[in-house]
C-alpha cells in the first residue's frame, strides 16, 4: 500500500471487491428469476458488466474529483454494504424506502437488539478492513485526460447494455423491486433518498377534515391498542393450536380476520389511523377527535405514528415518573391507571391510544415479563436464521400469551368503570410477522410480494354491556378503526362512513 497505484487499478479492485463481496444474494436471486437458455446467460453476463462499469465510473469519478472526501464516501459505503449484506443475509430484508425508514427511526435500544459475534465479523472483515485499504492506498491520480477517458469508457458501457437489453426490460422491471434491494451501494444509496422524499411529503401541513360534532353527551370511552408485529394465526381466538389467549377466550371478545395496509410500522400505523386509504396527509383519528373536544391520551413504547397535535402524549418515561412501581421494560406500564384516568378527565367523549411494542424482533423473548414464559425453551440469539425453529415459535407465542393479558387488563379497567360509561376496547396489529416461512424473517417485504404472514393480523373487539353490538362481518381492514371510533363515541361529519363502522 506504500507504493502507488493507478487510479484505474484501485477503482477496478473496489467494483470487483464489490461485486463478489456483496452479491451473493443479488445473484441467487437473479438466477432464481431467469430464464434456461442463450438470453437467461446474456442477463445475467449484462447484469454483471453494468455492475462493474457503474461502480468503477463512481469510484474513478468520486476518487478524482474529491480526493480525501471520496475515500470517505467508498469507505463509508463499503462498512455500509457489509452491515446490509449482513441483515439480507441473517433476515432476509430488502432494502428499500421502507427499510430505510425503520433504519433512521430505529431507536439505540431496539437496534441494539440485532448485535451479534457475526454483524461484528461482517462488519470487520467486510467493511472496515477493505475501507482502511481504501483510506490508506497511495494512488497515482494521473491527467485529466485519462479522467474523460475511463469514466466516459466505463458510462459508455452501461449505456449500451442497458440498451442492448430492450427486450429484457419487461423482464428488468418486474424484478426491479427485489433485485434493486439487494444492489450495492445503491438499495440504501437510492432507496435513503426515496425515505426522505416521502418523509417530506408526510411533514407537509396535514389537510383538515369537516368539522365534526357530538351527537349526545353520554359518557363513551374508546380504547385503542396498536399491536406490533402480532400475526393473526398465532392467537388461539383465531384457532391456533396453542392456547396463547387464555384470557380473551373468556372475555367475550369477537375476534374479525383483518388484513393490513403494510407490512411495516409508519404504513400500518398510519392506515389505522386514516380515514381512508391514501397517501395524502389527512388529520388523523386523534387529532380529528381532540379538535372535536374529545379527550385524547397518547401512550406508547413505540414509534412511527403521523404528527400528533394533541396534549396528552406519555411514553415510557413520562410513564415510569407517574407510576414509579411499574417496569419499563414491558408494555404493561401503558396500562397502569388507565380508569383512573377516564374518571379524572370531566370529558364524557374520550379516546385512549396504546401503542404497544410486545411482539418486536428479534429479542421476542425480552418482550415479556419472566412469568409469561409459557412456552420452553426460548431462542435467545438474535440470528434468527440460525435460530431453532421451536425456540423461535416458543418466544414469539409468549409476545401473544402476554398481549392476551395486557388487553384482558384493558378490559377489566374498562369493567370498572360506573354503569354510565359505555366503553370499548380494540385491539388491531400494525402488520404481521414472517417466523422463517419461506426463509423470510420479521417483516417489511413490500405489501406486493408480502407473504400473508406479514399482512394477515387480529382484530379484537370488547364492549361493555349495553354499548353499540358489534355487526357479524367476515374481515375488517385497519380503516374500518376510523370510522368505528367515531360511531362509537357518537360523532359526526361529512366523512364519517356508517358502512366502514364495525357496529351495528
Amino acid at each position: 500500500m506504500k507504493k502507488k497505484i493507478k487510479l484505474s487499478t484501485i477503482s477496478l479492485i473496489i467494483s470487483l471487491f464489490t461485486l463478489l463481496a456483496y452479491h451473493k444474494p443479488f445473484f441467487s436471486v437473479v438466477l432464481e428469476k431467469v430464464e434456461h437458455g442463450f438470453n437467461g446467460v446474456f442477463i445475467t453476463a449484462s447484469l454483471v458488466l453494468v455492475m462493474l462499469a457503474l461502480n468503477y465510473f463512481f469510484c474513478y469519478l468520486l476518487l478524482w474529483a474529491g480526493r480525501g472526501v471520496g475515500r470517505g464516501i467508498i469507505a463509508a459505503s463499503l462498512i455500509a454494504d457489509a452491515v446490509s449484506l449482513y441483515f439480507i443475509n441473517t433476515y432476509d430484508v430488502m432494502i428499500d424506502a421502507s427499510m430505510m425508514g425503520n433504519v433512521f427511526n430505529t431507536r439505540f435500544s431496539e437496534a441494539s437488539g440485532f448485535f451479534s459475534g457475526a454483524a461484528v465479523a461482517y462488519v470487520l472483515l467486510l467493511g472496515v478492513l477493505p475501507a482502511i485499504y481504501v483510506c490508506v492506498q497511495k494512488i497515482d491520480f494521473g491527467q485529466a485526460k485519462r479522467f474523460w477517458g475511463h469514466t466516459g469508457v466505463s458510462f459508455l458501457t452501461v449505456i449500451v447494455l442497458v440498451f442492448s437489453n430492450m427486450a429484457n426490460w419487461p423482464w428488468i422491471d418486474r424484478n426491479a423491486t427485489v433485485l434493486g434491494s439487494l444492489l450495492m451501494p445503491w438499495s440504501y444509496t437510492v432507496n435513503t433518498f426515496r425515505y426522505y422524499g416521502q418523509v417530506r411529503e408526510r411533514n407537509r401541513e396535514e389537510i383538515l377534515l369537516p368539522d365534526a360534532t357530538f351527537r349526545n353527551d353520554d359518557k363513551a370511552v374508546f380504547v385503542l391498542i396498536i399491536g406490533e408485529s402480532a400475526r393473526r394465526d398465532h392467537f388461539s381466538l383465531y384457532g391456533y393450536g396453542r392456547k396463547t389467549n387464555p384470557m380473551l377466550e373468556n372475555d367475550g371478545v369477537v375476534a374479525i380476520p383483518a388484513e393490513s395496509a403494510a407490512t411495516y410500522t409508519t404504513a400500518g400505523v398510519k392506515a389505522i389511523l386514516d380515514h381512508k386509504e391514501t397517501d395524502k396527509l389527512y388529520e388523523i383519528l386523534p387529532n380529528y377527535l381532540f379538535r372535536a373536544g374529545a379527550d385524547v391520551l397518547w401512550r406508547t413504547s413505540n414509534w412511527g405514528e403521523p404528527p400528533l397535535h394533541i396534549e396528552k402524549v406519555q411514553n415510557m418515561s413520562a410513564l415510569k415518573e407517574k407510576y414509579p412501581d411499574g417496569d419499563d421494560r414491558y408494555d404493561g406500564l401503558l396500562t397502569e391507571g388507565l380508569s383512573e384516568e377516564v374518571l379524572s378527565s370531566g370529558n364524557s367523549k374520550q379516546l385512549i391510544v396504546l401503542h404497544t411494542s410486545t411482539s418486536h424482533g428479534p429479542t421476542y423473548n425480552k418482550r415479556y415479563p419472566p412469568e409469561f414464559e409459557v412456552f420452553t425453551p426460548v431462542c435467545t440469539t438474535v440470528e434468527m436464521s440460525k435460530a431453532d425453529h421451536d425456540e423461535l415459535m416458543n418466544s414469539y407465542d409468549n409476545t401473544i400469551v402476554y398481549t392476551d393479558a395486557l388487553i384482558h387488563d384493558v378490559i377489566r379497567q374498562m369493567k370498572s368503570l360506573p354503569s354510565e360509561w359505555k366503553s370499548c376496547v380494540l385491539y388491531v396489529s400494525d402488520h404481521g410477522e414472517s417466523l422463517g416461512e419461506g426463509n423470510l424473517y420479521m417483516h417489511g417485504v413490500p405489501i406486493a410480494l408480502a407473504p400473508k404472514e406479514q399482512y394477515e393480523i387480529p382484530f379484537i373487539v370488547w364492549t361493555s354491556e349495553g354499548a353499540d353490538a358489534v355487526r357479524e362481518m367476515e374481515s375488517a381492514v385497519q380503516y374500518n378503526v376510523f370510522h368505528s371510533a367515531m360511531d362509537f363515541l357518537g360523532a359526526d361529519s361529512g366523512i364519517y362512513d356508517a358502512s366502514m363502522s364495525i357496529f351495528r
